[in-house]
C-alpha cells in the first residue's frame, strides 16, 4: 500500500505523520527481529531499528518545538506493515526482508516528499535528508540481502 505521508500541506501535520510511521515501522521492525531465524541478519535489523527509534525521537522533538502533541503509538497501517512480516514468516528468512523491503519503499517515499516540504525550515530539512538517506540505505540492504540469501 502506498504511502500518502508527505503530501500534508502542514508541516505539523507532516511530523505528526512521520511520527506514526516511525512507531508503525519500529514495531515491522521488532516483529522482523523476533521472527529472523538468521541472528546476523537479525543484528542488522537491530542496528536499523536503532535508526528509527533515533528518527523518532527527533520527531517527538519536532512535535514539542511545533507545540502539538505527538502520538505515542502507531496507526492502523502498523497492523499492515507487522501483518506482512508475520505472513512472510511462513517462507523464511529472505520472504520477512522482502516484506521489509516494501514497508521501506513507503518511508523513502516519506522522507523524499518530507524533504521538500515547503513548511520546512532548514534544519528539519537535514533531518529529512539524513532520515532519507538512512532509509534508502535500510531499503537497499533489505533488497540486496533478500535476493543473495
Amino acid at each position: 500500500m502506498a504511502t500518502t505521508v508527505g503530501n500534508e500541506s502542514d508541516i505539523s501535520d507532516l511530523v505528526t505523520n512521520l511520527i506514526y510511521l516511525e512507531h508503525d515501522a519500529i514495531a515491522a521492525y521488532e516483529s522482523t527481529i523476533e521472527k529472523l531465524s538468521d541472528k546476523a541478519l537479525a543484528a542488522q535489523v537491530q542496528r536499523f531499528l536503532e535508526d528509527h527509534r533515533q528518527h523518532l525521537s527527533t520527531l517527538n522533538n519536532m512535535a514539542a518545538e511545533l507545540g502539538i502533541d505527538a502520538p505515542t503509538s502507531g496507526d492502523m497501517k502498523g497492523l499492515l506493515t507487522t501483518g506482512k512480516i508475520a505472513m512472510a514468516n511462513l517462507m523464511g528468512d529472505a520472504s520477512i526482508l522482502k516484506a521489509m523491503k516494501t514497508n521501506e519503499d513507503d518511508t523513502v517515499t516519506a522522507y523524499e516528499r518530507a524533504s521538500r516540504h515547503e513548511g520546512a525550515i532548514a534544519q528539519s530539512r537535514a533531518f529529512f535528508d539524513k532520515a532519507l538517506a538512512d532509509e534508502v540505505r535500510h531499503r537497499e540492504w533489505m533488497e540486496q540481502t533478500a535476493k543473495n540469501y
